[in-house]
């Protein structure tokens, strides 16, 4: 008898039922990362000649936000799918090794703070603790961030190593993106072949679709699209459920109240002009990598001001719905408080952050970024 196909709702009925338990552990369970593997979420990047099934960019992306609505931590794992591009550039040696046992590859690393490594006679010696190794507890590869030199340009080098060199110590303890497992990631004289490291964001050695597409850039829009989850789910919540409840006053129900619809109506349009921003920028840019040409300086400075102008709008998104809420979002356990802390997070990691406004700004105005690793 043929096995039912696993299919994405069949994965969200299941985050559904079990979210409050990654919640409390703080990471997802490997066993349901395995299910994520199932609807194709790590196999996303891998290259076709190592059995991969790449996805458009736009279709994974959109894959991440219907995650991110049932939980935001789960999207923020699963967004780690497309981060393997970063891979791209090891040597082809170094691939084979790491898809010899099938292309469903859970990767997950903590590049900084950039820690000093001893130079060996093939590679290097690492030690030092990385901060922020999110999705790691079910990862299959890890890497950590040491510093680079004349032949990376001065960027930083990542170094790929198994989970039994590292020792991941579990401190993450906050109030958004609570069940993403970014524990602190520890190595003590870790021997690692130069071949098993790699710039990111450097000149891959597969030539494919997908890692012609700028991987710093669509590493932070993984991320970012996150938070457009988070604030359809706090949309969803407004309208769903907010607008049939009644104040303890017993005034009007919220959805009876103008400046409540009003309020909920511009949410929305802040939300979906964001993402129609967003996924021009990634159709444009793929549209340029099928059609053969390089992703010109003015596409990925979209992508990345898109990325950071969705994590900013939805955050302020998820923060209206809460002041439009009266005084029920106050109470411990109300479903807004944990949206809002979610909310928080994607817009506050350096891919999204303010400075990325300015460094889009400088590259349309045909003047260098003002950031390192912009592209």
């Amino acid at each position: 008898m043929t096995q039912a196909r696993t299919t994405v709702d069949d994965v969200l009925e299941e985050l559904r039922r079990r979210r409050a338990e990654f919640h409390e552990q703080r990471f997802v369970s490997a066993d349901f990362v395995a299910r994520l593997k199932e609807i194709g979420v790590y196999r996303a990047a891998t290259p076709l000649r190592f059995g991969g099934d790449p996805m458009r960019p736009a279709d994974f992306l959109r894959l991440v936000e219907r995650i991110s609505t049932v939980d935001g931590s789960a999207g923020w794992v699963a967004a780690f799918g497309c981060q393997t591009t970063y891979l791209g550039s090891l040597p082809l040696e170094s691939l084979e090794e790491i898809y010899a046992d099938g292309p469903d590859v859970v990767f997950a690393g903590a590049l900084y703070p950039v820690q000093e490594a001893r130079r060996t006679t093939d590679g290097f010696s690492v030690s030092g603790r990385w901060k922020f190794g999110s999705g790691c507890k079910a990862a299959e590869v890890l890497c950590v961030g040491i510093p680079g030199d004349d032949s990376t340009n001065g960027k930083p080098r990542g170094v790929v190593v198994r989970p039994a060199d590292v020792t991941i110590v579990e401190d993450w303890d906050v109030i958004g993106m609570r069940a993403t497992g970014s524990f602190d990631l520890v190595l003590d004289e870790v021997p690692v072949l130069e071949r098993r490291t790699f710039i990111r964001g450097g000149t891959p050695t597969i030539d494919e679709p997908v890692y012609r597409y700028p991987a710093i850039a669509y590493a932070a829009q993984a991320l970012s699209v996150v938070s457009a989850g988070v604030a359809r789910a706090a949309l969803d919540f407004a309208e769903e459920t907010g607008a049939g409840r009644v104040g303890i006053t017993a005034a009007p129900r919220l959805a009876d109240r103008a400046y409540y619809r009003a309020g909920v109506a511009e949410a929305e349009a802040m939300l979906r002009s964001a993402r129609a921003y967003f996924f021009e920028a990634a159709e444009e840019a793929w549209d340029s990598v099928t059609d053969g040409a390089a992703v010109r300086d003015d596409l990925n400075a979209h992508l990345r001001l898109s990325a950071a102008h969705l994590a900013r709008t939805s955050a302020e998104v998820v923060a209206k719905v809460v002041g439009l809420s009266g005084t029920a979002p106050i109470f411990t356990g109300h479903p807004l408080q944990e949206l809002l802390g979610d909310a928080l997070v994607p817009q506050s990691h350096a891919f999204l952050s303010p400075m990325m406004y300015d460094a889009a700004g400088a590259v349309l105005m045909g003047l260098p970024a003002t950031v390192p690793a912009f592209r």
